[in-house]
């Protein structure tokens, strides 16, 4: 994989791209606009961690036919800029190229392939079924991020903590392009593995973020205060458990209990959730992605999600109301 093309160079996005450039084995692109694009063509990859700084040469476009077929093209935007990203990046890929999407939530490619949900896209996050239209479902391989990130100015990315990601085949086991790509994540300083069953890990990690990531938002309260009041932490606790039975639904049962997950997420003391983070910066939040497919889900399966239906509604209208939420 020497030609690797990141689009959507903000907190991942940076640093994926960043690592990656600076690892030195790949000529890493960026299919970026604005503000950010101008600062990548200025300055380059920047990557801020700890005290160190990290820079390294970008090519950069807003036209994905100037940056040609990629042997990878990782996908690192805001679920709801994914439907007019996927209708661009088409010159970027080839019969080959291998699709990564690194984001927040279900990603479009989560049914493919799971007959209790039948062959009809999950419209929350890909109505119509554009993206998958678009993507062919081959060359896509499964990513869960477990990295804290954040863009403090265009072009700049900050990783404040953990370096993980999970790869793997959509529709499990492994296979050689995991294998090829664990390796060179690797290469470029995170901890990456190769997951035989990355739809759990996908789902896994939602079931983490599907409460706190919006009733942070809805209260501006870091996590730790959340799980602090005992009213808040039992509704969340109550989302949780129906998502766990969905996820049954659909072969990713969870073993833990909610408690278990609250005390995971205590130790990361007193954190603003992505989504928060998006609040407090006026930017579009990724609900549907997060928690709209989640009730989809619920629906289709039709599992009864009181909790999950509830903290939809209200995040829904509390977005509208500040012109963060389409309506």
């Amino acid at each position: 994989m020497k030609k690797v093309c990141i689009v959507g160079a903000g907190a991942i996005g940076g640093v994926l791209g960043t690592r990656l450039a600076g690892a030195g084995d790949q000529q890493v692109s960026a299919l970026a606009r604005g503000a950010t694009l101008a600062a990548l063509r200025s300055h380059g990859w920047r990557l801020r961690h700890g005290e160190s700084i990290l820079q390294a040469p970008a090519l950069a476009s807003d036209n994905a036919a100037e940056l040609g077929v990629q042997d990878l093209v990782v996908i690192a935007v805001k679920g709801p800029a994914l439907g007019a990203v996927a209708a661009q990046i088409g010159p970027l890929l080839g019969p080959q190229t291998v699709v990564l999407p690194a984001m927040n939530g279900v990603p479009w490619w989560f049914g493919h392939g799971v007959a209790a949900l039948g062959d009809a896209p999950l419209e929350s996050v890909d109505p119509g079924g554009r993206i998958a239209a678009a993507i062919p479902h081959a060359q896509v391989v499964g990513c869960v991020v477990h990295i804290a990130a954040s863009s403090p100015e265009p072009g700049v990315a900050q990783q404040n903590m953990g370096a993980r990601l999970i790869v793997g085949e959509p529709g499990g086991g492994t296979s050689a392009r995991t294998t090829e790509l664990a390796a060179l994540l690797t290469r470029a300083g995170f901890e990456a593995e190769v997951s035989a069953n990355v739809r759990y890990d996908v789902w896994y990690k939602l079931w983490g973020n599907l409460t706190m990531n919006p009733v942070s938002a809805l209260t501006g309260a870091t996590t730790d205060r959340l799980l602090d009041d005992p009213l808040v932490r039992e509704f969340c606790s109550g989302a949780m458990r129906e998502a766990a039975v969905i996820g049954e639904r659909l072969g990713c049962a969870i073993a833990q209990s909610p408690d278990d997950r609250h005390a995971v997420t205590r130790k990361l003391g007193a954190m603003r959730t992505s989504m928060l983070q998006d609040v407090i910066a006026g930017r579009t939040i990724e609900l549907d992605a997060i928690v709209g497919a989640v009730h989809e889900l619920a629906l289709r399966l039709g599992v009864p999600a009181p909790h999950v239906g509830a903290l939809l509604g209200l995040t829904r209208v509390f977005g509208r109301v500040r012109g963060l939420y389409p309506d």
